[in-house]
């Protein structure tokens, strides 16, 4: 209440505008009801109750704070408020001024003439006092915002670009709207594209649909086009491409939205236009969350690992969304942990957060760190990724990728957080590297720890490859491509999965709610693809031909490298979930005993140096966990009512909607595929 009754004395001419215009409306109501011919009686009562109604009414827009807005602004939601207020603060102004006409008056005037009669108010005053009210003050704020965004304020020059905008829907109108509205926005629409045919020559704010995408090309040059807007966020793939390649062909740049998610948020700006990425031409459908359950993570003191890397990153733009207590960033690397906060203070507003540059592998800081902070929740994203750089240094992708875990988890239990969400990799499939047989490893390690922590929900969360994230072929594609090539690729027949970096982390926060302890949840990657597709997809949207103007050259495999990825191993058994995107891999979990025996064993043979003999105990580990997994699926799927077991009619072999189907029975006691060894020239 005291913030609306609280006017900033920059707002004090629109309350000046505002009883200017209450005391016209109630002038001309009383002009209008008699027919501009007031009689004397009625004309001394106007000037009796003009002041107290003026006074009245004003304070009643003042509750309705009214004058918190700038009108230059002033859309449907603002005129709904006028009319609101106008309506409340006529009823009261009828009220007082009847009072005063009706007992001040007469009191005040009968004092000195003895034939002063009190004369009611007429309906019809207050039924044309509020529609002149309404009308005035509503068209006031109107016309402001008119004279504010008119051709002659918004500097319509030369300097200005002229685009077209992809898309005549809402993220259209959105677009457009920003651009005649703000100043430093030096870009002039000339007309919407769009298929629909029914918005053919239609008008948004004042700019017309001029044609279809597949005119574009023509449009390009009859309207001498700067650059083309697509704003179109859940539309991807060949039509997105295809847009891509027309523009490109006609020498014009072109940019596009965030995806439908940002949209919906309401955090989609004019300053977040990008260029078409090949992220946007994948054709993936955008995640649909769950929002009742993802609320979590508010109010709840929440750790990020890894939060300087790809994925960990975006765990904390997504997270700040969610309103944490505290936002605690753990990283190694200086440089990686300074970029991240400084986003989210800088560029995001959001302050309430703790950066630590602290090693995982550090077991007294990290003990150190849950003491102080006491997380609720922690995710982690914290690994060594890299294939080749792993099969070289053995030692550390185990040290970093597994006891590190351990020793996090050991934390996370003895000082109370709440959940406990590790990131995997399909790599970790039937791993034929030293990197995914780390990474395997770790998957049981948080299994296997699951079943002891009692208070602590312990889970993994396995998924593909990501597009854009320092490990990705991506980055190196763009790099070649920007050299003039070759583009390398390893070989012509290799596929991965592929998934969006925030898709990812969307489903992994979403894990993280289903999660009741010990589960691995695996994330529906799509179709996967072929590695050289993506290249020359890469090509063409950098305006070349593959084969023409960028050479493709296959290099060989690099060694241990799998040609197809699966997100299922021989020994799991597929089960879904109540998310259509997310499903469970359920198998035996190795006993606590044996998995302490066994990482006390590989632990001793790197620091001996003998890798050979780290990678076969790490190997049975792994083994340990493929039978028998028909006996855990009843169990885990009753963690999760709803989803469906292994054997439920729709899917016919258990497994969900998009995800590989269960392996054959026999399959399941066959031994896991050796490991390639470290590479020579390693010690370890």
């Amino acid at each position: 209440m005291r913030e609306r009754l609280f006017v900033s004395r920059h707002r004090i001419w629109q309350i000046v505008i505002d009883a200017c215009l209450v005391a016209l409306a109630l002038y001309l109501s009383y002009l209008l009801r008699f027919d501009f011919a007031t009689p004397r009686v009625f004309a001394h009562q106007l000037r009796w109750v003009i002041l107290p109604v003026v006074v009245a009414e004003v304070l009643v827009f003042m509750l309705f704070g009214l004058y918190n807005k700038w009108w230059r602004y002033s859309g449907v939601r603002d005129l709904v408020s006028v009319f609101l207020a106008t309506l409340a603060a006529v009823a009261l102004g009828m009220i007082v001024a009847e009072y005063f006409a009706d007992k001040v008056q007469p009191a005040i005037i009968g004092r000195y003439h003895n034939d002063v009669t009190a004369h009611r108010l007429p309906w019809s005053v207050l039924a044309l006092d509020w529609l002149l009210t309404f009308g005035l003050m509503g068209g006031a704020r109107l016309l402001a915002r008119m004279i504010w965004e008119g051709p002659w304020h918004r500097e319509l020059g030369r300097d200005r670009k002229k685009v077209l905008v992809v898309g005549a829907g809402d993220a259209g109108e959105l677009v457009v709207r920003e651009m005649l509205k703000t100043r430093q926005i030096r870009y002039r629409p000339v007309g919407f594209v769009d298929d629909d045919q029914k918005k053919k020559n239609l008008r948004i704010h004042g700019v017309r649909v001029v044609g279809t995408t597949r005119h574009l090309p023509a449009l390009i040059e009859e309207f001498s086009v700067d650059e083309v807007i697509i704003a179109m966020p859940s539309v991807g793939g060949r039509p997105l491409e295809d847009i891509a390649l027309s523009c490109r062909k006609a020498n014009v740049p072109v940019k596009t939205l965030p995806g439908v998610y940002e949209l919906i948020k309401g955090t989609v700006t004019i300053e977040q236009l990008r260029e078409v990425q090949v992220e946007d031409i994948l054709g993936r459908h955008e995640v649909s969350l769950d929002y009742d359950s993802i609320d979590y993570i508010t109010g709840q003191v929440v750790m990020v690992t890894g939060a300087g890397g790809s994925i960990g990153s975006e765990l904390c733009r997504q997270i700040a969304t969610m309103n944490p207590a505290l936002l605690v960033l753990v990283e190694h690397s200086e440089g990686s942990l300074f970029q991240i906060q400084h986003e989210l203070e800088t560029e995001r507003y959001f302050t309430d957060l703790a950066a630590c540059l602290v090693d995982i592998r550090d077991k007294a800081k990290l003990r150190e760190l849950f003491e102080t902070h006491r997380p609720a929740i922690v995710f982690h994203a914290a690994a060594f990724k890299h294939v080749p750089m792993m099969q070289a240094n053995p030692a550390e992708a185990f040290d970093n990728n597994c006891f590190a875990t351990l020793s996090l988890i050991e934390d996370a239990v003895r000082f109370g957080t709440g959940r406990l969400v590790s990131i995997s990799t399909d790599k970790a499939v039937e791993p034929e590297t030293v990197m995914g047989l780390s990474k395997a490893l770790t998957e049981r390690i948080v299994e296997t720890m699951a079943r002891e922590a009692d208070d602590t929900k312990l889970m993994t969360v396995r998924f593909g490859n990501v597009l854009g994230s320092s490990g990705s072929v991506v980055p190196l594609f763009q790099r070649q491509i920007a050299a003039g090539g070759p583009v390398t690729v390893t070989d012509e027949r290799m596929t991965r999965f592929f998934m969006t970096i925030p898709e990812a982390v969307r489903l992994v926060i979403q894990a993280g709610a289903m999660g009741a302890g010990g589960e691995v949840f695996v994330l529906d990657m799509g179709e996967p693809m072929r590695i050289v597709d993506l290249a020359r997809e890469m090509i063409r949207l950098s305006g070349l031909e593959p084969d023409r103007d960028i050479e493709i050259v296959f290099t060989g495999n690099r060694g241990a490298e799998k040609l197809d990825e699966k997100l299922f191993s021989a020994g799991e058994q597929a089960v879904g979930t109540t998310h259509p995107k997310i499903a469970m891999a359920v198998r035996r979990p190795v006993p606590r005993s044996v998995l302490r025996q066994e990482l006390s064993r590989i632990r001793e043979a790197l620091a001996g140096h003998d890798v050979e003999t780290a990678l076969r105990i790490a190997r049975e580990v792994v083994r340990l966990s493929a039978p028998a997994a028909n006996a855990a699926a009843p169990a885990d799927a009753a963690a999760h009512p709803g989803a469906p077991r292994p054997g439920d009619p729709g899917n016919g072999n258990g497994s969900p909607a998009g995800s590989s189907p269960e392996p054959p029975s026999s399959a399941s006691t066959s031994p896991a595929p050796p490991v390639a060894p470290a590479a020579p020239t390693s010690r370890r």
